[in-house]
């Protein structure tokens, strides 16, 4: 049984109070591991660690900071295979993705902020020869950060990196759902060489972690990434005491196919965004419209690709398809199921518990599922489902088309697909939206803004946004 610790002060502890959590291998559906069960103890000892670390850590020249960034990169790119292996483990991801796409990407995430920390630069303001304003930035203090469950150490990296770079010290709390590569980032900073204290790693329930450190009054900024519905409840909690907040929620995204597209192109991207993690990405495109004279031609041949696909042992080559992260998922998933065939939906293919045989018999498998038939404004096309579940609409032009794909509460990322440049920029300037792409998905350059808008989140990650976030500017205006 692996046994999971906290990372506070440059030490691997145990839960102050003892206690522990159990950790099942989503493909198998067996207890594998224990997790600290973390309390509010536990989080003030991270707080105080970080704050005795903050004032060497922010005094240190960025080129030095950058060092230490860059280190943490290489060892994990050393363990690469024990980094995927794990991840894989631990949420049921195909053991390909997680090699290919979680780990490559988590390193790249600390090599873009160790160059960001020595290029970031401020602004100067000069007043005609009357006076020259400049901007300082400073680092916040202790900061905390909250990850999810679904790309564990993809989405932690992506906060702790640009907070380390700009010189902070870190508290975060990784989703006690996946928190084995957590753990192995905790061991990989301790052989970096990362000074005590600068980042810690607090395991636990929302309510137990999460709480404490969205609350203490000495962590000055909070950056989260989950469920449009916890992270209200931290904005209820923060927002009063006046940290900043940097919300990056759920999203219910449109993928809008004209009939000009690339058809091989947006077949193949169209069935990557459905079901890429098991559907189980903030960007995916669950709701595709396809306009109408393309509609039977699309259909066919996505449900064919869908069919194809292989759900299988995460671990083993050539698995398309893992499980789903948790039983609770696993049934939330199967409810929306259920709610789509109420509301009048024709299941195209899947719509059932998968079948794996072996050692993940009693694992957490969904078949892709493709649905049509359904309007945009029922509730399975207009709730966040969050798993391998996609459904197909036809329209007949663009203003249609465009209204349903602005009509939820989310507005994070949409995908659209045209030849047609002018029609690409009009639409994409009206979608109410954080992120378009047109004629592709998921291509991600990290100096780019990223966020949504509506109930997506709020405030921006990614690039000079994040510096900017994990930094307080100072105007200071000299007359001449």
């Amino acid at each position: 049984m692996e046994k999971v610790l906290n990372y506070i002060g440059g030490e691997l502890v145990p839960a102050a109070g003892g206690q522990w959590l159990d950790k099942p291998e989503p493909a198998t559906g067996q207890l594998y591991a224990h997790v600290p069960d973390s309390r509010e103890a536990d989080v003030q000892s991270a707080v105080e660690a970080a704050g005795r670390a903050f004032p060497a850590w922010a005094a240190l020249p960025a080129i030095e900071r950058s060092r230490y960034l860059r280190r943490i990169a290489g060892l994990i790119h050393e363990r690469l295979d024990a980094f995927a292996r794990a991840e894989s483990i631990d949420t049921g991801k195909p053991l390909s993705v997680a090699r290919t796409v979680d780990i490559p990407r988590s390193v790249l995430n600390f090599e873009f902020f160790a160059d960001a920390a020595t290029q970031f630069s401020s602004e100067a303001h000069p007043m005609d020869g009357v006076a020259l304003n400049y901007t300082l930035r400073s680092p916040l203090g202790v900061v905390g950060c909250i990850s999810p469950w679904n790309l564990p150490l993809y989405l932690l990296t992506w906060k702790i990196a640009p907070a380390l770079a700009a010189g902070n010290c870190v508290v975060a709390k990784p989703s006690e759902v996946t928190p084995m590569t957590a753990f192995l980032l905790s061991q990989v900073c301790r052989d970096a060489g990362l000074p005590p204290g600068v980042l810690n790693l607090v395991h636990g329930l929302g309510p137990h972690v999460g709480g404490p450190l969205t609350r203490h009054p000495d962590v000055s900024a909070i950056s989260f990434t989950g469920s449009t519905r916890t992270g209200a409840e931290i904005a209820r909690v923060a927002a009063p005491a006046f940290k900043k907040l940097s919300l990056e929620m759920g999203g219910k995204n449109p993928n809008v196919i004209f009939a000009d597209c690339d058809f091989d192109e947006a077949l193949a991207t169209t069935l990557r965004s459905s079901f890429a993690n098991q559907g189980q990405i903030c960007l995916c495109g669950p709701r595709i419209f396809v306009q109408r004279s393309l509609y039977p031609r699309f259909k066919e041949a996505l449900v064919a690709r869908t069919k194809a696909l292989k759900v299988g042992d995460p671990l083993v080559e050539g698995t398309d398809q893992g499980a789903l992260v948790s039983r609770e998922h696993f049934e939330k998933v199967m409810g929306y199921i259920a709610l789509a065939k109420q509301e009048g939906g024709n299941i195209l293919t899947g719509g059932q518990r998968a079948s794996v045989p072996g050692r993940c018999a009693n694992g957490w498998f969904i078949e892709p599922t493709l649905v049509e038939g359904l309007a945009p404004t029922c509730r399975t096309n207009q709730e966040e489902i969050f798993g391998p579940v996609a459904t197909l609409m036809p329209f007949d032009d663009e203003e249609e088309v465009l209204s349903w794909a602005n009509s939820t509460r989310y507005g994070l990322a949409g995908s659209v697909w045209t030849k047609d440049l002018t029609r690409a920029h009009r639409f994409a300037s009206r979608l109410h939206s954080g992120i378009v792409w047109v004629n592709t998905w998921m291509l991600r350059d990290l100096r780019t803004p990223f966020g949504g808008v509506k109930e997506s989140g709020v405030g921006r990650e990614g690039g000079w946004d994040a510096l900017r976030f994990f930094t307080e500017p100072k105007n200071v205006c000299i007359k001449l």
